[in-house]
């Protein structure tokens, strides 16, 4: 029987990670599981748990106001350093490109544990973008033993840097996996209600790069088509950071058919998603989920790790220039043929079984 630990921190981790998590306990037989969760993101962790029932064995707990890369870096390493001298797992795993995967990370290498990279070698290779994640994926597929890629495009990557082919597996990824026990057809909410007769626009912004006149200008050019199309209403489950709240409050205040509401548990949002008439999004993960769901997705960003999805037309990069996003903002609502060319186009980031899969090789 093999000891697996895996460690994550943040909201989007989480929801990747649970099905692997109860994939992997579902076969006592094969895994003796234990769950890390770092506190990264606090409040948006825990409802992800609860969505998906699964309860940590351990909780760094390091979420602190105003709490900083060296501060998360920090607590992440030395907290890591007491469980695993005590645990000995035989595997540590960690998930995509956050501080706490690369701190989590680090701590295994450091403590002669063997890694795996759920979600290995994505790459924009400018490392300033996206900031740190860009930095913080590539330090780790640097020491990773297993590298689990959900991509054919990241497995080529990794193998172009030097890793052993032996040791990168295309999994697809696990946000794929959710979906299916999360979206639900008779799903109702309160504010898809408001939403009732109108084509529903879901945004999300926060990435930290964009923050200041970047998001503005996102939000500006948002403004603009909202205003010229009446039967809109959009949706922003706004981020926890006050910087990005502070940017909506001062671009959408009196916009009434642009509401602003606290963050949505996975269940919730995934639902969300999938009622949506198309998303506009700085997020990552979205860019995976979205295409399962048919929902063409603007990418406001400059950069984007995921060019399969803009390969296979799921995508389109649309960068922080308030024109830029207008105009094809503007031609996804106008343009029925292109609309339906987005939304038909195949999902490249697998079929769903990426956690078995995951589980196979483990086991193996």
């Amino acid at each position: 029987m093999k000891k697996i630990m895996l460690v994550f921190g943040t909201r989007p981790e989480a929801i990747k990670m649970c099905p692997l998590v109860l994939e992997l306990k579902s076969r006592p037989e094969e895994f003796d599981v234990r769950v890390c969760v770092t506190g990264q993101h606090r409040q948006m962790l825990h409802a992800v748990l609860e969505a998906f029932g699964v309860t940590p064995d351990f909780d760094l707990d390091l979420m602190a106001p105003g709490q900083t890369l060296f501060h998360i870096t920090e607590k992440v390493l030395s907290g890591m350093k007491e469980i695993l001298e005590k645990e000995r797992p035989d595997v540590l795993l960690v998930h995509g490109d956050t501080t706490t995967t690369f701190a989590a990370g680090l701590a295994g290498f450091y403590s002669g544990v063997e890694v795996g990279h759920v979600e290995a070698g994505l790459r924009t290779y400018n490392v300033h973008s996206p900031f740190p994640e860009e930095f913080n994926r590539q330090a780790v597929d640097i020491f990773t033993k297993y590298s689990f890629a959900p991509t054919e495009t990241s497995a080529g990557n990794l193998i172009r840097e030097g890793k052993d082919p032996k040791t990168v597996y295309v999994t697809g990824n696990t946000a794929i996996d959710a979906l299916k026990t999360t979206v639900r057809e008779n799903y109702t909410h309160p504010e898809l209600e408001k939403a009732a007769g109108r084509r529903v626009i879901l945004i999300t912004a926060h990435r930290r790069e964009n923050l200041g006149e970047p998001m503005k200008n996102c939000f500006r050019a948002i403004k603009r088509v909202m205003a010229e199309h009446p039967d809109l209403y959009a949706i922003y489950p706004i981020h926890m950071n006050p910087l990005v709240r502070a940017a909506a409050d001062e671009v959408f205040a009196g916009e009434e058919r642009i509401r602003l509401i606290e963050p949505l548990d996975v269940l919730d949002f995934h639902n969300f998603m999938a009622r949506s008439h198309l998303i506009l999004t700085d997020s990552g993960g979205i860019q995976e989920e979205a295409p399962s769901l048919g929902k063409p997705v603007l990418v406001m960003r400059d950069t984007t790790e995921r060019p399969e999805g803009v390969a296979a037309g799921t995508l389109k990069l649309v960068g922080t220039e308030e024109e830029t996003i207008y105009e094809a903002f503007t031609k996804l609502l106008t343009d029925e043929a292109e609309y339906e060319k987005m939304s038909r186009a195949s999902n490249p980031y697998g079929d769903g079984t990426a956690s078995r899969q995951i589980a196979d090789i483990l086991a193996r």
